[in-house]
């Protein structure tokens, strides 16, 4: 999204398409400030053995921008990222990326499933990413 688009979340999705009503008094009782945490989105999933891509739409329907993405992306005032370059990748993680890029790029997905797997932070993941120059896409929720 543009930010000129910011607020008008509900665009990304047709127009007559509604909210379930589970999921979004979830989303609106754990939102805070409007807004509603990328942990707090994945717990709703977990909470109500749904996808995270439900909560997230569901998100955007009540216009509430999910903020404080776990790879360290987006959702971080007043910076919209905090995550940086890291500094060294060992040989393993960078195998792990590369073996699951499609298309030059690796999925939110991918990279949560690459932490879990080597037992380490996803932002170590995502700040691995950034070192090796390699674009994470398809956000589980839908925010990119």
């Amino acid at each position: 999204m543009t930010r000129e688009d910011r607020g008008h979340y509900a665009k990304k999705h047709p127009a007559d398409h509604k909210a379930n009503t589970k999921i979004a008094e979830a989303v609106r009782r754990l939102a805070s400030n409007g807004e509603i945490p990328c942990a707090v989105a994945f717990k709703i999933s977990h909470d109500l053995k749904t996808s995270p891509a439900k909560i997230g739409i569901t998100a955007d329907l009540l216009e509430i921008p999910v903020v404080k993405c776990q790879l360290g992306l987006f959702g971080y005032s007043p910076k919209k990222t905090i995550i940086k370059p890291a500094k060294v990748v060992s040989q393993a993680l960078e195998d792990s990326i590369r073996d699951s890029m499609v298309g030059g790029r690796i999925s939110c997905k991918a990279t949560w499933d690459i932490a879990k797997r080597l037992d380490i932070g996803k932002m170590d993941v995502s700040s691995a990413c950034e070192a090796l120059k390699i674009k994470i896409v398809s956000c589980q929720l839908g925010a990119f």
